[in-house]
């Protein structure tokens, strides 16, 4: 689980990098439970989510700045 702390210290192509990594990853979880029906391990989806949420909140509040 990523920090908002140590989200605000990274660069914002960093951050954009990162958004990008969660979003292939998400991406890969929910078409793995569309298949299986099932997930391995459910609790990373809703995990990655929250990441991503956070990665969008600190971006904005870069550009706002």
């Amino acid at each position: 689980m990523l920090k908002a702390k140590e989200l605000k210290d990274q660069t914002e192509s960093e951050l954009k990098l990162a958004y990008r990594d969660l979003s292939k990853e998400i991406f890969n979880l929910t078409n793995e439970l569309r298949l299986a029906r099932k997930l391995e391990k459910p609790h990373l989806l809703r995990e990655k989510k929250k990441d991503r949420a956070r990665i969008l909140t600190v971006l904005r509040q870069k550009e706002q700045k």
